[in-house]
């Protein structure tokens, strides 16, 4: 049995942050609901307009977590494999999402062929993953040439004042919330403490063309605290 209390730092230790999700799998979704006050369910459908998820597309959803956001993907007729490293929020997936297709693993060592999906996604993992390049360059390599990313990411607020009180937010309001929905609140001071350790949008635009990626463009969402970044696979140049 998965104990309470298990909470990874900021060291990101593959395994730390998969027994910590496995134990706050259960509540999950409900807690990002109460935590955003409803904004999630916005933000996700922002994303599926960025991914422009339509039938005939093939997407990999990384850090899908219980697939709530793969199955909105399929309800627009993609084809979706939803990627995760928390066996517990598989498990979960799997109960509420039969229909999808759930896959174990490492995002910075992942198990698809090269040039395998159309489209990759990943909604609030990127920032848990121990190397973001790496898993960044691991992205690339499984989509097409032409194919796009979209990341979406908590991020930093842009206007001075609401940045101040987003921040906190994040130190009070948010761990009290979370004591009362999270089966694991204790996990929760992680979510702060890597939200305001993690680059703010033009530095997460820099990193993902430092891994090949090309045309990055991104979109703040609720003045900042959520942003998408899209970006393409380069085509092969001619002649090679």
């Amino acid at each position: 049995m998965k104990r309470a209390n298990n909470r990874a730092t900021l060291e990101k230790k593959a395994g730390d942050v998969a027994s910590m999700f496995d134990v706050v799998a259960p509540a999950y979704d409900l807690t990002n609901t109460v935590l955003t006050g409803g904004l999630v369910h916005v933000w996700r459908k922002t994303v599926r307009d960025a991914l422009r998820a339509r039938p005939g597309l093939t997407v990999l959803d990384v850090a899908a977590g219980t697939g709530t956001s793969s199955a909105s993907y399929a309800a627009a007729g993609a084809a979706v494999t939803a990627f995760d490293f928390s066996e517990g929020m598989i498990s979960e997936g799997k109960k509420r999402h039969p229909e999808l297709t759930f896959v174990q693993g490492d995002a910075m060592h992942m198990p698809f062929a090269d040039e395998s999906f159309d489209s990759v996604t990943i909604s609030y993992g990127l920032r848990n993953i121990q190397d973001p390049d790496q898993a960044l360059r691991e992205m690339l390599r499984v989509v097409k040439p032409g194919g796009e990313l979209v990341v979406c990411e908590f991020s930093t607020p842009v206007h001075p004042a609401f940045h101040k009180l987003y921040t906190f937010f994040l130190g009070t309001a948010l761990p009290a919330l979370a004591g009362v929905v999270s089966s694991d609140p204790t996990a929760y001071g992680y979510l702060t403490e890597s939200i305001l350790s993690w680059p703010d949008q033009q530095e997460l635009g820099h990193m993902i063309l430092d891994a090949g990626w090309r045309n990055v463009e991104y979109k703040n969402l609720t003045g900042g605290i959520v942003a998408i970044h899209r970006a393409s696979k380069p085509l092969p140049t001619a002649g090679r």
